[in-house]
């Protein structure tokens, strides 16, 4: 029961919110379905426990299996810092610039992957607190245009209703800004944290392919 008269308020408010409601629920569709294909991709796609993947890494590294390692990245899906890792593993052979080089770029590959879209949520949150003020605008002149002419027994239920529908547009379209703007938040912030994992894991991968050609030069020396 409760359920029900809660959704029955919420279109009753949405129908006396006036035309601009459209716009803002259109607003927050594409909010809704940019934040759930951005969730899914960064948190479950791109993403995978760092410190844990870099660990078995450096053990094939180790014991000198370089295709161990590599396998390790393609075994891994379509995380991105596998794709890293991968990218500096198979230049392990040459020179470290020219590693560094190649975790670099697959670094730079990566970025627009991780934040795409994101900048969308920003412009949906701005877009939705501005059609909320218009409908707030259109609402009251709306009002008071029609005072102006209407009998003076309609005056006070017309003015309710205009001050009604701006109340109603103002809140929907704060409340699809503040909805964007916290998910907007969370998933940039998860961007990030993928990104300075690669920064850190592409240092030390650079430091145990660099570790393991001492090793070798070591070796043949003897």
């Amino acid at each position: 029961m409760g359920y029900s008269s809660m959704i029955q308020d919420i279109t009753t408010s949405f129908q006396a919110g006036g035309v601009w409601m459209i716009a803002i629920a259109i607003a927050l569709a594409l909010s809704l379905a940019f934040s759930l294909e951005r969730f899914l991709r960064l948190f479950f796609q791109y993403n995978l426990d760092g410190a844990s993947f870099m660990f078995e890494v450096q053990k094939y590294i180790l014991a000198n299996d370089l295709d161990g390692a590599i396998r390790l990245c393609n075994g891994a899906g379509k995380a991105a810092l596998p794709k890293v890792i991968k990218s500096g593993l198979q230049r392990a052979s040459r020179d470290e610039t020219q590693i560094q080089n190649a975790i670099d770029a697959a670094s730079l590959e990566m970025i627009p992957k991780l934040e795409r879209r994101l900048s969308y949520l920003g412009l949906i949150a701005n877009i939705a607190v501005l059609l909320g003020l218009l409908g707030t605008v259109t609402g009251l002149i709306k009002s008071f245009a029609a005072i102006a002419l209407a009998d003076p027994a309609q005056r006070q239920a017309i003015l309710a209703a205009g001050i009604s529908e701006a109340m109603n547009a103002t809140a929907f379209g704060l409340i699809t800004a503040i909805f964007t703007m916290i998910v907007h938040s969370i998933l940039t912030n998860k961007a990030n944290k993928i990104l300075e994992e690669i920064d850190e894991f592409g240092v030390k991968l650079l430091d145990l392919l660099s570790a393991r050609k001492y090793r070798q030069s070591g070796s043949k020396a003897e």
